[in-house]
Formats: structure tokens, C-alpha cells, sequence
């Protein structure tokens, strides 16, 4: 950057907020937190430039916003609430690195003011290659503990917070994290699996029961459809049913519950939008359009590694 690092460091800090959580802030070599009682999230993300987004179309803002809100749908995942974030940036070598690393820091603060959390610290670079960001947070249980991927059951009932697919069209980029979502279901039921959806509806819950080791039966009548992926399907002939299954980054969450606190959340209705979208089996992962029942392949995105 033409004018420093230091010079952004300080910039950064100049808008940093104090924070009773925070002992020591940016600018030294290391973030100090104040020590809490209950466990600890840690989870982080990268994000690069023509794969998670294409920064000559959307812009440093965008990115920002993005990298931060994926790292706190993952702390919803678990339940929990974000309590802290440090972000490593690599700016391309160009002659608006300044001007990126300051859109950038937007996005990041927007979230991050939206859940109540610090930006701590990090580190910024350049190279002659395109814009690469990783956030990692921090975040804590409440009092009744993290929900992992590997509880549910044989009987459970499967849900999602909301609408799934055709996120590509932009709301990709500007996700709502459902942190306060899954704190109403936390303190509502008991939540015996959950994840968030990053990688497809189909993809994500097959996680869950790999991690369970049990399977589902999904109803293709109840799975919400966002009206995003009926546009979408009006591009790329897919049935609109495929983009939700399939699609990624709704950033929803999916959960299982007993059935009886099923039918307790279908009655309360402590989360707009929720939806019962099938049950958990003893294996395999299937689709059931009208009664008819078939193998519904965890489609989705995958990294190549």
C-alpha cells in the first residue's frame, strides 16, 4: 500500500472502539481478551478472489461483508455467540490497495458491529496475485453448550431456518448469519444436531449424518424454495427443487430435533420461516417426491484439494 501498513494500523485503530472483552486491541503483537467460563468457538475461513467472489464486479465492501458474516454462520452452526475476530488480508499489488483495504474493513465492521463483537487484530500483505482474506473468530457457548453435527437420532425431525437456493444471484454476498435464530431454538428445544448452509441443503445435512451416523429422508414437497432459485432455473433448466438442494451459501441453518419438540416448534414457531423439510432413518440419504422414494445425492460444493 502506498501509504504503509503502520499508517493503515493506525487508520484501523483510530476506529476501534474500546471493549470491555478486550484487554489489549490492535496494534500490538498480540490481541488480549478478558478469560471466559464457557467453551470456546474458534473457526475461520478463506476467501479468494475468483472462487468465493469476483472483486472487479462487487467490490471491496462485498468481500469484507462476506468473509465475516460465512465465520459467524459457522458460530451459529454450533449455537454460540461471536465474541472476537482477527483478519489477514493479501491486497493485490495494485495502486488502490488503500482504498480496497478500506472498503474491505467496512464490510468486516458491518457485521461485526451487527452481532457486537471486536475486530482484535491481524495482518495485511501484498502480492501480484488477486485479493485473498481469512478471518478467523472467536465465539462462546451459552449455558447449555455447543451443538455439534454428530447428535442426530433415528426419529428426529429435520428443519431448516428458511429458503434455500439460487444464492449466486447475489445474496451470496450479503448473508444474515441466523446467530439470534439459533439461540431461540437453543433456549426453546433441545437441539440434537446442527449446521449451517455453506455448501448445499443436500451436502450439509449429509454431514450431519455422516457425523450421526444415521440417515434422512427428505420430502420434496416441504423443502422451502427460495424464489431466487426459481429464476435461476429459468437459465439453467434445472428444476427449481435442484437449486435448493444443492445450490450453497443460503447461510440457513438445518437442525434435528425430537419429534415431539418438533411438533413443539411447529406450534410456538420461535424462528420465522422454519420449516419441517423430512426425518432422520437408520441410513442412507433420500428424497421422497409423492410418495416414491430415491437416493438423494449430497450434491454441492466441494473444493478440489
Amino acid at each position: 500500500m502506498p501509504s504503509g501498513e503502520f499508517d493503515f494500523i493506525r487508520w484501523v485503530r483510530d476506529r476501534t472502539a474500546a471493549d470491555p472483552r478486550v484487554l489489549v486491541g490492535p496494534g500490538d503483537d498480540c490481541a488480549v481478551l478478558t478469560p471466559t467460563r464457557r467453551p470456546t468457538f474458534v473457526t475461520t475461513d478463506v476467501l479468494t478472489d475468483g472462487v468465493d467472489f469476483r472483486l472487479a464486479e462487487v467490490g471491496g465492501w462485498a468481500v469484507g461483508r462476506k468473509a465475516m458474516a460465512a465465520n459467524v454462520s459457522d458460530i451459529a452452526a454450533m449455537a454460540g455467540s461471536p465474541t472476537a475476530a482477527v483478519v489477514g488480508v493479501v491486497l493485490p499489488n495494485a495502486g488502490n490497495s488503500r482504498q480496497l483495504a478500506e472498503g474491505l474493513y467496512a464490510g468486516l465492521r458491518e457485521v461485526a458491529d451487527a452481532f457486537d463483537f471486536p475486530i482484535v487484530g491481524g495482518d495485511t500483505n501484498t502480492w501480484s496475485d488477486g485479493l485473498v482474506v481469512s478471518v478467523t473468530l472467536l465465539g462462546e457457548a451459552t449455558g447449555r453448550g455447543p451443538v455439534t453435527r454428530g447428535g442426530a437420532k433415528p426419529g428426529d425431525w429435520v428443519f431448516v431456518t428458511g429458503p434455500c437456493g439460487g444464492s449466486i444471484l447475489g445474496r451470496h454476498l450479503s448473508p444474515t448469519p441466523r446467530v439470534r435464530e439459533a439461540l431461540a431454538l437453543h433456549v426453546t428445544v433441545e437441539l440434537h444436531a446442527m449446521i449451517d448452509v455453506s455448501d448445499g441443503l443436500a451436502a450439509d445435512l449429509s454431514h450431519i449424518l455422516e457425523e450421526s451416523r444415521c440417515g434422512a429422508v427428505v420430502l420434496a414437497d416441504a423443502v422451502p424454495v427460495h424464489p431466487d432459485a426459481i429464476t435461476l432455473s429459468q437459465r439453467t433448466g434445472k428444476r427449481p427443487l435442484e437449486h435448493a438442494l444443492g445450490d450453497g451459501e443460503d447461510f440457513e441453518l438445518v437442525f434435528t430435533v425430537s419429534a415431539s419438540d418438533g411438533e413443539r416448534l411447529l406450534r410456538e414457531r420461535p424462528v420465522p420461516g422454519l420449516a419441517k423439510i423430512g426425518e432422520c432413518v437408520e441410513s442412507g440419504l433420500w428424497l421422497d417426491e409423492g410418495g416414491a422414494r430415491r437416493p438423494l445425492a449430497p450434491t454441492g460444493w466441494v473444493h478440489p484439494v
